[in-house]
């Protein structure tokens, strides 16, 4: 055989086997998802069965939305975004079309969502007229160069965006309504009380939604959605919608959600904290969830103010509360899935 044939038949030969070589590696990191609906003092003799069964049934459609997404291949800011558009549909939590009321009557919702892998990050405050403020997060981080925006310019942005603006009876509920009229009148009855004691916050009345998911890619994802605090001050923003405070999200260390009372959570920088003890003082998950939750938290002033979930890059997940309890889920990296609504849970 030619010495010209002897090449050409041996390069033949070897292209299968460097077409295999060169096709790219399908992602199979392990993937998690947890998940939680608000903090607060939630115990059993405040639950009917049947709204312990209408909580933990929303929880797990919540969870599952988000986590058909990461089984599919889909990234982590997607699963943590259906996640989220699940709750803040459903009237049971205190985001989107169950957000509490403020002082003066009107639903003032927040939003954000952050993509550990970028560090970018997206927020709403204050909006109106939004039915699922985690879609204009998304907006606001891929769409704009900012980070924040905030009432009227947030609720611009959206229409020149194409997203449907919603009236405000939308997020009229007759509980919700309840609730704020028994803080009315107890800021009546007690000259003492004053809204700086948000005196009508109550067991469903006192939460966020939120999220954090790892996908496929290892990629990790937070978001969280909120109304706020019950008969809260015109205007007043809480950590949700803050970078670090409420909502943060880092592919070196984890990502976090928090719920409560939003004023500590801002003050801690309590999100960022939690990793930040991750990277710089190489303390696990539980360690630094556990810390900045459950002691400086506390130490703080905001003991029964609230919980948090978060989960690392390796898909250990967390979720301290110093609340009588916290609605709460996941599906972890075995694909165990667990709901819980107690403290002794």
């Amino acid at each position: 055989m030619p010495h010209i044939l002897r090449i050409l038949l041996a390069v033949l030969l070897l292209q299968p086997a460097l077409s295999v070589a060169a096709e790219p590696a399908v992602p199979d990191h392990p993937i998690a998802i947890v998940i939680h609906g608000g903090a607060g003092t939630i115990t059993r003799k405040d639950m009917t069965p049947e709204m312990d069964a209408e909580y933990r049934a929303a929880l797990k459609q919540a969870l599952e939305a988000g986590y058909t997404v990461l089984k599919q291949g889909g990234r982590s800011l997607d699963a943590v975004q259906a996640a989220i558009r699940v709750m803040e549909d459903s009237p049971l939590f205190n985001a989107g079309k169950g957000a509490v009321f403020a002082h003066n009557g009107k639903n003032e919702l927040d939003a954000a969502l952050m993509d550990g892998s970028t560090l970018k990050a997206g927020a709403v405050a204050g909006v109106e007229h939004i039915k699922n403020p985690i879609d204009l997060a998304r907006l606001v981080m891929e769409k704009t160069p900012h980070v924040m925006l905030m009432g009227e310019g947030a609720e611009e942005f959206a229409r020149s965006q194409g997203v449907p603006l919603v009236p405000a009876s939308y997020f009229f509920t007759q509980r919700r309504w309840d609730e704020l009229q028994r803080a009315l009148k107890m800021e009546a009855d007690d000259r003492r009380a004053s809204l700086e004691q948000y005196p009508g916050t109550t067991a469903h009345g006192f939460g966020t939604v939120g999220a954090v998911a790892l996908d496929r890619r290892g990629e990790l994802a937070a978001g969280t959605s909120t109304g706020g605090l019950n008969n809260k001050y015109y205007g007043r923003v809480g950590d949700s919608p803050i970078i670090g405070a409420g909502t943060y999200a880092d592919g070196r260390s984890c990502g976090v959600s928090g719920t409560g009372t939003g004023e500590y959570f801002i003050r801690l920088g309590l999100a960022k904290g939690i990793s930040d003890l991750m990277r710089f003082k190489g303390m696990s998950v539980q360690a630094a969830a556990d810390q900045l939750v459950l002691h400086d938290l506390v130490e703080l002033g905001g003991a029964d103010s609230g919980g948090a979930i978060a989960m690392d890059k390796d898909g250990n997940i967390r979720m301290p509360f110093n609340t009588e309890g916290m609605y709460r889920a996941y599906i972890d990296t075995a694909g165990k899935e667990f709901v819980a609504i107690y403290k002794d849970e």
